[in-house]
């Protein structure tokens, strides 16, 4: 392993995808042309309608909905993304940093797709009807979640990838890189764990705890609340949420921020993928040897503030794979920086993607 050192808006004309099919109940769409001034566009397949996927847990799963984002134009080479925890597949709306042309995923220049994970809300399958389809509740896992990703890749033709993710979405790019290796020509891994720690467990037991305690959304907005404390770094809140409340005179500034953090979630997301998808996280976990054994270069990514996925954790497994280079973004926004403070990665995941 090689380390470096180094300190730490969307764009209107990403390109959308110019051969890539919009597939709603097994009925294939035309393929749209790729236009300079297009706005990206979700998509939706149905896949495993004639084969099942079988989960990990042993159950075969039919009929399988994935919503998705491509940018740039179809080829048998592809960027995939992997979003974290409460992402979605439209990179263009929240990883800006990285995202546009000439920066490190450039629709102009590369095929970058992005799927909504198996039971995420934000269009594909969720755990409600995975139920339905399954006859009962079963446990999803982050492998479950990528070899959907795969076989999304295959229906869109792709047959090889650079696979970039952050937070969950860096423990897919670890799965990728188990499960498929002979796919994986480079893989970003950042502020990610190759397994959670006791640490990161005990976060998610606490807030799936709050969520079947408060059923309905009040015990989301907690679970959120207690997730952005792991999210920033005490730096981070003295420097941003200090003092009073500018928004709800006479309540603490990092009160309400918490309260509108957990609210804003509560809106727009799923009590049962929140806690279906920790618990995959929380089960997730690759060996010394799994990491010894994969050969293709990854850039390792850990956050000098991170109290989530502390950048010595990071560092250390990086240290077991064979082909890595490592390098520390340097913020005092916690693991959240990959989001808020990425100037420097940009640069980093540049140059390597592209060397």
């Amino acid at each position: 392993m090689t380390a470096v050192q180094a300190s730490s808006t969307p764009t209107g004309s990403a390109l959308l995808g110019a051969a890539h099919d919009q597939t709603v109940r097994g009925q294939i769409a035309p393929a749209a042309r790729c236009q300079v001034s297009a706005a990206p566009q979700k998509n939706i397949v149905t896949l495993f309608r004639e084969h099942p996927l079988l989960l990990d847990c042993g159950r075969p799963l039919s009929n399988v909905r994935v919503a998705y984002h491509t940018y740039g134009e179809a080829r048998p080479e592809a960027v995939l993304v992997t979003h974290a925890l409460t992402g979605t597949s439209a990179v263009h709306e929240w990883w800006p940093a990285l995202f546009g042309p000439g920066k490190a995923l450039d629709p102009q220049r590369e095929f970058i797709v992005c799927s909504n994970v198996l039971g995420g809300c934000a269009g594909s399958s969720g755990p409600t009807e995975l139920a339905l389809e399954l006859g009962a509740e079963a446990p999803l896992t982050l492998r479950d979640m990528v070899a959907v990703q795969r076989e999304l890749l295959r229906h869109l033709g792709v047959q090889r990838v650079q696979v970039v993710g952050g937070s969950m979405g860096g423990m897919q790019v670890y799965e990728w890189l188990r499960s498929y290796p002979d796919l994986v020509s480079r893989a970003v891994v950042i502020g990610a764990p190759a397994r959670h720690s006791p640490w990161a467990t005990g976060l998610n037991v606490v807030a799936r705890n709050a969520i079947r305690l408060s059923p309905g959304g009040e015990g989301l907005k907690v679970a959120r609340q207690m997730a952005m404390l792991s999210y920033r770094s005490p730096e981070s809140f003295a420097a941003t949420q200090s003092g009073q409340s500018a928004a709800r005179p006479g309540q603490a500034a990092i009160a309400s921020y918490l309260e509108y953090q957990g609210e804003k979630l509560q809106a727009r997301f799923c009590e049962r993928s929140y806690c279906a998808l920790t618990e995959a996280m929380d089960a997730f976990s690759l060996s010394d040897a799994e990491l010894r054994a994969i050969h293709a270069p990854v850039l390792v990514v850990g956050i000098s503030s991170d109290v989530l996925y502390p950048e010595s954790e990071v560092r250390a497994h990086a240290a077991l794979l064979p082909n890595a280079r490592y390098w520390q973004l340097d913020s005092p926004h916690g693991h959240d920086a990959f989001l808020m403070d990425a100037a420097g990665l940009e640069a980093q995941v540049r140059g390597f993607l592209k060397p």
